[in-house]
């Protein structure tokens, strides 16, 4: 919303999203500002306009910056009464915590009862409380409310903050695939079809946990998902969660044409991980002098701890 995110109580009430939490994890300073990530478990979403489940694995990205603007990256996969699925990816910011604004983006089928949900304007008033476990987002439908200055906020970054990428990292067509530095071994949900929709024929398949080997050992978190737009070109945008065996949290980014991804990470700048240290994720940074370009994460999944591809 170029013109600011209004007040989400001026719009009309649509439903509620209520979603316990499986953990609040602190990450630390990374290179883009103060992160913490929170990893929905089985929620719920009630109101006038729609009753649906929230599938487990929900994230919520949250980004403290040295003003203390808070800005909000959101996935999550609502199952409908009639067994659609809808999926979400939501920005939003706020001058602090006790004002964040989420403006949401839904992808439903185009053939289904929620295809109005593609379109239209959609704030939500987000509240999380990390002590009880839970995320709330309280969202109203804003299509008719003429933004202004008495009802909007807009945020300025303070100098020098860098942005975070919307999309994906893609390879530049000098880099070629490097040594292999890690092995991941990726558990898998069932598939949640969304089908044709507005960006295309969407599929997801939920992370539920894994197995780390190699420069970095440790565990795949339950959270986050494959979400593939299978209309040609068929891509992957992978988001989820590591944790090493020290303990450090390691963001995940990993998107790409299918067998053909590139990994992009977020860490503590002052732990093992981090920029600008030599450490296993910068390693590659100060020998070619671009991170992680060239390096290669071979990734293996399997449904439940089974097959194996």
């Amino acid at each position: 919303m170029p013109r600011g995110i209004p007040a989400p109580e001026v719009g009309r009430s649509i439903f509620e999203i209520t979603i316990p939490l499986e953990r609040t994890v602190d990450v630390g300073q990374t290179q883009y500002g103060k992160r913490r990530v929170a990893v929905g478990l089985e929620g719920s979403v009630a109101g006038p306009r729609l009753t649906a489940t929230v599938m487990p694995g929900a994230l919520d990205f949250e980004l403290t910056l040295a003003n203390g603007t808070i800005e909000i990256e959101q996935t999550l996969v609502l199952r409908t009464a009639d067994g659609s699925y809808v999926y979400l990816r939501n920005a939003g910011t706020g001058p602090n915590a006790d004002d964040v604004r989420v403006v949401l983006d839904f992808e439903a089928p185009n053939a289904s009862e929620h295809s109005k949900l593609n379109s239209g304007s959609y704030v939500a008033r987000r509240e999380l409380n990390a002590s009880a476990k839970t995320l709330r987002l309280r969202v109203y439908d804003v299509s008719s409310v003429e933004v202004g200055t008495k009802n909007a906020i807009a945020i300025a970054k303070p100098t020098g903050a860098p942005a975070q990428p919307w999309n994906y990292r893609t390879k530049s067509a000098s880099e070629r695939q490097g040594e292999m530095l890690m092995r991941e071994n990726v558990t898998l949900a069932p598939a949640q079809s969304v089908g044709a929709s507005k960006r295309g024929n969407r599929n997801i398949i939920p992370i539920t946990g894994g197995e780390l080997s190699g420069r970095i050992t440790g565990k795949v978190l339950m959270g986050g998902a494959d979400f593939q737009n299978l209309s040609p070109p068929a891509t992957i945008d992978a988001h989820y969660l590591w944790q090493a065996d020290n303990g450090e949290i390691i963001i995940v980014r990993n998107g790409g044409s299918f067998g053909s991804l590139v990994p992009s990470f977020e860490t503590r700048v002052d732990g093992p991980f981090g920029y600008p240290q030599r450490g296993a994720l910068s390693e590659l940074e100060s020998r070619r002098g671009t991170r992680w370009r060239g390096a290669h994460v071979l990734r293996e999944r399997g449904v439940s701890g089974a097959r194996q591809r």
